[in-house]
């Protein structure tokens, strides 16, 4: 079993490390193990002006998919953990959708959407596809809160006389401060690395995923690998920041 384990464990992230490994690669792509380490890929990186515009291009996606997910997986959260309404049950599982769905499918159903708006393809309609596509994480993240979350304080708080809108501030949303920090952290890292939705929603501009991939069709560079791996270890970063953050809400 343990072999076993080792292998696939090798299967998953060995390629990530060869990755890692060749960004450092004086020579480029080719010739392993590489002999000689150099930090001239990763300077490239910082004088290149598409890449730069990429990033600032999926930062600004990115931020604003967080709002838009927070904004609307809260409410939908509560309505789910506080309200019983009709047709609860077939609410919680269309708000979950998009997690279920292939990218291509959102992706492409959105595109029909701004065509039929006549909307014309830009970041904001990248914006609007990247945080209706991820409600359902920043829902999912926020119920996780609310289900954790001692009712008395909020009780007590009725008692004392406050409105359900001051306890609402007071109470509720401070409580749900980690879940709420957890959830923009994941969909935020969802967002950066989307590449299915943005396909069909971009214009002109390009996200950091869509400039790697065009990129890609050209050739494999070292430039690739470097980007990759900031990448691959900002990634882990954020995610290991929402799993601690989860874990102590």
């Amino acid at each position: 079993m343990a072999t076993y384990a080792a292998g696939v464990f090798a299967f998953l992230y060995l390629p990530i490390v060869v990755l890692i490994l060749y960004s450092f690669n004086r020579e480029g792509v080719g010739g392993f193990p590489p002999r000689h380490l150099t930090l001239d890929w990763y300077r490239m990186l910082a004088s290149d002006g598409a890449i730069l515009d990429a990033v600032v291009n999926s930062l600004l996606v990115a931020l604003a998919a967080v709002a838009i997910a927070l904004a609307l997986g809260l409410p939908a959260a509560l309505a789910l953990d506080r309200v019983a309404f009709p047709g609860k049950a077939l609410f919680r599982r269309l708000v979950l959708l998009p997690l279920i769905l292939p990218g291509i499918i959102t992706g492409l159903s959105l595109l029909m959407l701004a065509v039929f708006a006549g909307m014309k393809l830009s970041l904001l309609t990248v914006i609007i596809g990247h945080g209706t596509a991820l409600i359902s994480v920043g829902t999912t993240e926020i119920s996780a809160g609310l289900q954790k979350m001692d009712r008395a304080q909020e009780e007590a708080s009725l008692d004392l006389g406050a409105s359900y809108w001051r306890t609402f501030w007071r109470v509720t949303l401070p409580n749900l401060r980690l879940p709420l920090v957890a959830a923009g952290l994941l969909i935020f890292t969802l967002s950066m690395d989307e590449i299915a939705v943005s396909f069909f929603l971009i214009g002109r501009d390009n996200t950091l995923p869509l400039e790697i991939w065009g990129r890609l069709r050209r050739g494999l560079t070292p430039e690739i690998n470097a980007v990759s791996t900031i990448i691959f270890l900002a990634s882990v970063g954020l995610i290991l920041v929402w799993y601690r953050l989860r874990t102590r809400s």
